[in-house]
């Protein structure tokens, strides 16, 4: 009898080892989270872009809102320039992801993108407390995605869900509670979790950052603070900050957008790649910058403000840094004037460095920004059109091929309005003793 009952025990072990070796993501201790158990992470591993990738923003609504999609695009351009990545954006309102799956090989994989990103399971866990018969569905869908990308040589990051703030009215399906909803969709992005450490693709995890953020923001700010949008379901700036953010740490970009280093003893200066010094003496320095730092103004505490979402996690710390350096600083520390703005620094803050883009909301940079960015949002808008309405309308019904030829042939000045905007810029550093 000892043999059957020690090959039970061993039995017992094998099946419940596996159960005791998960790993979660470390959760805040208010018990509001206490429902929640969201798999580890996988880790990014180096920079996942290549350079002249061409990527491809798949999702729903959200996506289609052209927000989150606009942040990365826009920072790809003008921040890591040496890429020179291309993007599209896909985004289709009420889309799940066989809706997805039906249309990519005629809306996306005919442009041959290199890099995809993935955003879907709001529509997919139907607005209901978890069933498994919908994460099935979305198993099944999502890994056949991945597949048919993998098959075309596309590098993929399957991204999770954001979160609903609260019921979303509109959907008649819809069922239980805001905290049923969010439980759901923790299930659905550890099913994206599952499959891109299967796969061997990258994840952006968008849930967490926005569970753990939305709820911090309503202690900060309010609870008319809304991470998941004044609809519960689509968010605005500060939300779709979070977004973007969570897409392009998975991409493995390290932040680092130049480095300006001053010497206060002799006048010297010099600067990383990307800027060139035009000249330099004692407490001051002119640079010309074929890389900008994302510039971000509004509010911090409303959110429909990108500055708001910056406040909420480390996009300035991680994606963002624009360092100025200063050796041999005065013991009394310094006074920086960036454009029309100025700050005072100690000077152990300036010989460790200092972050502009953080701390210059308004800077040389913003108005060239600003045209880069009107630019990118001008053509996007174009390319919902272009798959929405013109891909799928009696036009592309007709004659597909055509209709790609010559919708191609509208799109192309918008890409190189983008390109157009994107100058070098000249500006100047003043450095003055307190």
């Amino acid at each position: 009898m000892k043999k059957p009952i020690l090959s039970l025990l061993i039995l017992v072990v094998v099946s419940v080892s596996p159960l005791l070796a998960l790993e979660y993501e470390p959760l805040p201790a208010d018990p509001y989270f206490a429902a929640y158990r969201p798999l580890k992470a996988p880790p990014v591993e180096g920079l996942l872009l290549k350079p002249g990738d061409r990527l491809a923003i798949c999702g729903d609504s959200i996506t289609e809102q052209k927000m989150y999609s606009r942040i990365m695009e826009t920072y790809l351009t003008v921040c890591v320039p040496q890429l020179e990545v291309t993007v599209r954006q896909f985004g289709w309102s009420g889309e799940k992801a066989p809706g997805f799956l039906a249309r990519m090989a005629n809306d996306v994989l005919r442009f041959d993108p290199t890099i995809a990103t993935t955003c879907y399971a709001m529509n997919d866990h139907n607005y209901q407390p978890y069933k498994e018969e919908f994460g099935q569905v979305y198993r099944d869908a999502s890994l056949a995605i991945i597949r048919s990308f993998k098959d075309r040589g596309v590098r993929v990051i399957q991204g999770s869900a954001g979160t609903v703030g609260k019921m979303p009215s509109w959907v008649q399906r819809a069922q239980g509670t805001v905290d049923d909803l969010n439980q759901s969709l923790s299930e659905f992005r550890n099913i994206d979790v599952r499959l891109a450490e299967q796969e061997q693709v990258g994840f952006a995890d968008v849930f967490v950052p926005m569970l753990v953020q939305g709820f911090e923001a309503k202690r900060r700010y309010g609870d008319g603070y809304m991470i998941a949008g004044k609809d519960g379901v689509h968010p605005g700036w500060a939300g779709h900050l979070l977004m973007a953010y969570a897409f392009l740490k998975a991409m493995g970009l390290d932040g680092q957008i130049g480095t300006i280093t001053v010497d206060m003893a002799n006048g010297q200066a010099t600067a990383s790649e990307g800027h060139r010094v035009l000249s330099a003496e004692a407490g001051r320095v002119e640079v010309e910058s074929s890389r900008y730092p994302y510039c971000a103004t509004g509010p911090a505490d409303v959110d429909s403000s990108i500055r708001s979402g910056m406040t909420l996690v480390s996009f300035n710390e991680d994606l963002n840094r624009f360092t100025l350096i200063v050796g041999n600083p005065p013991a009394g520390g310094c006074r920086i004037t960036w454009g029309e703005a100025s700050k005072s620094y100690t000077a152990a803050q300036l010989k460790a460095g200092v972050n502009l883009a953080a701390d210059f909301e308004i800077n040389p940079f913003s108005e060239a920004f600003h045209r880069v960015d009107e630019a990118v949002a001008a053509k996007q808008a174009y390319e919902t059109r272009q798959v929405k309405t013109l891909f799928h309308g009696p036009e592309g019904r007709a004659d597909m091929d055509m209709t790609a030829a010559l919708t191609e042939k509208t799109r192309v000045p918008l890409v190189e309005a983008v390109a157009t905007a994107f100058v070098p810029v000249r500006h100047t550093i003043r450095i003055e003793a307190r």
